[in-house]
């Protein structure tokens, strides 16, 4: 079965998202992502905020930017939520966007070789390894965590990826793979492709699922919306991207993306989107009972 969620965008202002995401575990909505674009909000302050909230609904942030963040914090972040809220917290990482790394120094030469480093570092201290490398970016010296979560618990470690040459690293060194809203059903095939790549090359068998945000916009001005936002990222003229209209339409979207490989489609609504808490209830109480 699709996994189906909706986004919390970091655009409307955070003492909104206690409203949200207890609404999203009164109706059912399986997961809430949140993100850490600059500079807007933190992705493990709301995540720890959002999870405590809450009882059921899980918890993505979709991504950490690798460039902002020492591995052994990440770390120590994501054990100490994995641990308070087991089986509920999704975390991924990636490399953020160029300009905003840019912006606060810390913008990398090689973002292919940190994020390689920091996902190989970063899935071994969460096995509870103890962890000595020399890396170009990563640099650790006999750092293991104290409270790893239990090593029974199989937690995923997630990329965002949009290149072939990041979308490869996901495979090989990352347990599943976050798509942009900017990948259409097309996009997903070829993702799926370079994704299993980087798996073959690097021997890996187990499952990798493969998130994908789908922009969506529903009411009486959907259309006006959805347009807005694709032209504003320049993304007009790339055919089958979002969608606008009622929850038929989303939901025939959203089974286009799962044909095509996605194993949870993630409803990312318009930047201006009026009432979030209006587009989570659609997304569990419309939408979900429509995919499969």
């Amino acid at each position: 079965m699709t996994t189906l969620g909706a986004v919390f965008r970091p655009q409307v202002p955070p003492e909104r998202l206690r409203a949200v995401a207890r609404l999203a575990d009164d109706v059912g909505l399986e997961e809430l992502w949140l993100w850490e674009d600059c500079f807007l909000e933190g992705g493990i302050s709301t995540a720890a905020a959002a999870l405590a909230w809450t009882e059921r609904v899980r918890v993505g942030v979709g991504l950490l930017p690798v460039p902002l963040r020492n591995v052994a914090v990440t770390a120590m972040e994501a054990a100490t939520l994995y641990r308070l809220f087991p089986g509920r917290a999704v975390l991924g990482v990636g490399h953020g966007v160029q300009d905003w790394m840019g912006q606060v120094g810390a913008r990398a030469e090689s973002p292919l070789t940190l994020l390689r480093e920091h996902l190989v570092a970063l899935r071994a201290l969460l096995r509870g390894e103890r962890v000595t490398t020399d890396g170009r970016y990563v640099n650790l010296d006999d750092v293991a965590l104290d409270w790893p979560p239990p090593a029974d618990a199989g937690i995923p470690v997630f990329a965002g990826g949009t290149g072939p040459r990041t979308l490869r690293l996901t495979g090989e060194a990352a347990d599943g793979t976050i798509l942009t809203a900017s990948t259409s059903p097309d996009g997903v095939r070829r993702a799926r492709g370079l994704i299993d790549e980087g798996r073959a090359a690097a021997g890996r068998t187990e499952p990798h699922p493969v998130v994908v945000y789908l922009l969506a916009a529903t009411g009486p001005d959907a259309v006006a919306r959805l347009r807005a936002e694709l032209a504003a990222e320049g993304l007009e003229s790339v055919p089958d991207l979002g969608v606008a209209g009622d929850a038929g339409a989303v939901a025939k979207a959203v089974q286009r993306l799962a044909e095509a490989g996605a194993d949870s489609v993630i409803l990312q609504p318009t930047g201006d989107e009026p009432d979030p808490e209006a587009f989570v209830r659609f997304t569990a109480e419309e939408v979900r009972p429509l995919v499969p």
